[in-house]
């Protein structure tokens, strides 16, 4: 595919971790042309996306500009896929307006991953914009993109760790098993708007959301069941490290859940079938999750680690984009390191 011929493509809210990240991957996709960044709407004016993330510096000098409704026609004139990494009422006012103007929406924000209009309500504090088609939940290794999709909701990072560990063997699963999540974010996870309760000389380990994480109904629409949630703060830049605790039917063996885990994802490059119980280095900048696990008796317990801007975030919406364009699910993914 010559240049000329690339899928050219934009991101909203690229001022931000996850949205600098999709700059980053974008600009050095061998499919994708990235053609236009927009920042916070509270910057007034263009500048190199290297003004914010030095380290890109004659490597990456994508200007940055700040979205006015008005550039709408000509965005749509230029462009075919818009990723957005934007605040969730932000996404959901501006979704409907780009599938209205014809374009491919990869949201990488809550605002339309949850089928309950009730529970979205109660999670995100606003009404779930009406859509005239269902949105696709884009949990990569699972899902399967037509190609015609106007609207793909990415998943949460947290909900991504849990499901690619317990999705596999949910069957293999007891009936009444409630499995636990527990898992440590690093503070990126939090956004880049500077807050007292993320600033490095405040942050200690520490257990939030308790069971009120609007990530925790996510997490059970995507598993099938209903989970224990209790997200942590860690004091670390980036990733994600999840303990995950179910009770398997009598008789299950490991042996049973490794061929499940294995047939699963044998085609699946992303995912990683570890053998020890990984660390966040391992994941950190790069598109994989790792999978450990350990049964004792009937208790199931995984280790999963993934880097929470990447797998949980931009190289999913990517990986998406190439599932939704027939191209190598890793295809832009690899290789290449990070921004923040």
């Amino acid at each position: 595919m010559s240049k000329q011929e690339t899928i050219q493509c934009a991101v909203f809210g690229a001022s931000g971790y996850s949205g600098a990240e999709l700059v980053w991957l974008l600009h050095n996709h061998p499919e994708f042309t990235l053609t236009h960044a927009f920042s916070s709407s509270a910057r007034e004016k263009a500048e190199p996306i290297s003004a914010l993330y030095p380290q890109l510096s004659g490597r990456c000098e994508q200007i940055l500009q700040p979205w006015h409704s008005d550039l709408l026609p000509q965005l749509a004139q230029q462009v075919r896929v818009v990723f957005l990494a934007l605040p969730h009422e932000t996404s959901a006012e501006l979704a409907p307006q780009l599938i209205a103007a014809g374009l491919v929406v990869f949201d990488l924000s809550g605002a339309f991953r949850l089928r309950d209009a009730h529970q979205h309500l109660q999670a995100y504090g606003f009404k779930q914009p009406k859509l005239e088609a269902a949105v696709p939940y884009g949990l990569a290794e699972f899902s399967q993109l037509r190609g015609d999709e106007p609207l793909i909701a990415v998943p949460g990072c947290y909900p991504t760790a849990a499901a690619l560990a317990l999705r596999p063997i949910s069957h293999l699963l007891a009936q009444y098993s409630v499995p636990i999540v527990n898992a440590v974010s690093g503070v990126t996870g939090a956004g880049r708007k500077a807050q007292l309760h993320t600033s490095c000389a405040e942050v200690s380990l520490q257990a939030y959301g308790i069971a009120s994480h609007r990530h925790q109904p996510e997490m059970a629409q995507s598993i099938g069941r209903e989970v224990l949630f209790v997200p942590h703060l860690g004091h670390f830049k980036r990733g994600i490290l999840a303990t995950i605790y179910a009770q398997v039917q009598a008789g299950i063996s490991a042996a049973t859940i490794e061929d499940s885990l294995a047939a699963c994802y044998a085609d699946q490059p992303l995912i990683r079938l570890v053998d020890t119980p990984p660390k966040l280095a391992q994941v950190v900048a790069t598109p994989y999750c790792d999978i450990y696990f350990k049964l004792h008796e009937q208790q199931l317990i995984f280790s999963v680690a993934i880097d929470n801007l990447l797998k949980g975030a931009a190289a999913q919406a990517v990986q998406l984009a190439n599932q939704y364009f027939r191209l190598p699910a890793s295809a832009g993914l690899l290789n290449l390191g990070a921004v923040v």
